[in-house]
């Protein structure tokens, strides 16, 4: 049996981190600390981390153009959802039912891609999102409660995925300009300040002396862990194998995440719940294997021949989904690269090929 690469252990550190990421957050949120009041305390500070290693590494945190600005709104606005939805998705409901909603990311992220006018979607993709969605209704079934508890956390968590991969199609236009660094720092800075505005309440009336020393262990292992750490192992090993092998691995993460809550969090899973799961990943491993064997038939050459496949780096946003990376950013992020290689050292239709990890989000 091969013994696992560098590359893997970057790439299964970076999963167990995201998928541990969404049990740390359901026992802060019921262990004393409001959920905004967390939530934007969490991003005001990633903010400025990511804003500081940005600075160091590109001297600048320039974004110019007025549609390269709007995409930065767009993205942030979508951002401030995602957080929202996150918080009280885990506030409401549990860290296992989330975890496994959020496996539909991928699907809803390429429904807004031919929304918008990106991508063709054939029948077999539906058949696949029919599969998908499918899933998530026995996952919501296995659930129970009511609209107040089990299924409002249900229901913010399908917002949460659909947020994520509004923002994330949002953001991939940018990375033919910009590094995934300086864009993941403007869009945190943009986005923190309404967030901290929305949240001054609970930060406010927060009872900051309740809260134990296990809880803000937790609150720094969600900055440094799940914002900053991974980028650094995921956009390292990404560079080295390409995005899409490297998001063979975060399809588990939904599956890692529920396994964290149920030994940590004593959480129960409904037999129900776990073939929900199951579908959910049969939906998400059909609709990738059948787009990108169009993609990659569609990209042959005249004599019927694939082009050669380069592992090339993806762009990794340094925010949470699940939290999550499109194989179009890695490839408009590793023609960046390439191109400021090559340069003097200091600073028809389009198809794009949507293929996130399953919920980078958080």
């Amino acid at each position: 049996m091969r013994r696992p690469s560098p590359v893997d252990l970057m790439l299964i550190t970076t999963i167990l981190i995201w998928s541990f990421n969404i049990t740390v957050t359901r026992y802060v949120l019921t262990h004393g600390f409001k959920p905004l009041a967390y939530g934007s305390i969490r991003y005001g500070l990633a903010a400025l981390l990511a804003a500081g290693v940005a600075l160091v590494l590109e001297r600048s945190l320039r974004i110019s153009g007025r549609v390269e600005l709007m995409l930065i709104l767009l993205a942030s606005l979508f951002l401030l959802a995602n957080q929202f939805s996150f918080v009280y998705a885990l506030k409401l409901g549990t860290a296992t039912t989330v975890a496994l909603i959020l496996g539909t990311t991928p699907i809803f992220a390429a429904i807004i891609s031919s929304a918008i006018g990106l991508e063709r979607l054939s029948g077999r993709f539906w058949v696949a999102t029919a599969i998908g969605f499918c899933g998530v209704a026995l996952v919501a079934l296995g659930s129970g409660g009511n609209l107040s508890s089990d299924l409002g956390g249900d229901l913010l968590a399908i917002i949460l995925a659909i947020s994520w991969a509004a923002y994330s199609v949002t953001v991939a236009p940018l990375m033919r300009t910009y590094s995934p660094y300086r864009v993941s720092a403007v869009v945190l800075l943009v986005m923190s300040v309404p967030f901290l505005a929305a949240s001054s309440p609970q930060i406010a009336g927060q009872d900051y002396s309740s809260l134990t020393w296990l809880v803000w262990l937790c609150l720094l292992f969600a900055i440094v862990g799940p914002l900053f750490l991974t980028n650094l192992l995921w956009f390292s090993a990404i560079r080295r194998i390409g995005p899409s092998r490297a998001t063979l691995f975060a399809n588990f993460q939904p599956f890692v995440a529920a396994v964290f809550a149920y030994l940590i969090l004593s959480e129960s899973l409904h037999w129900v719940q776990v073939i929900g799961g199951v579908t959910i990943l049969l939906g998400i491993v059909l609709e990738r294997r059948w787009r990108r064997s169009a993609t990659l038939t569609a990209a042959g050459d005249s004599s019927g021949k694939r082009l050669d496949e380069r592992p090339e780096p993806a762009a990794l946003v340094g925010v949470d989904p699940a939290e999550r990376h499109l194989d179009e950013v890695g490839r408009l992020a590793a023609d960046d690269s390439r191109g400021r290689e090559e340069a003097p050292l200091g600073e028809g239709e389009a198809h794009v090929d949507v293929d996130l990890p399953g919920t980078k989000t958080g």
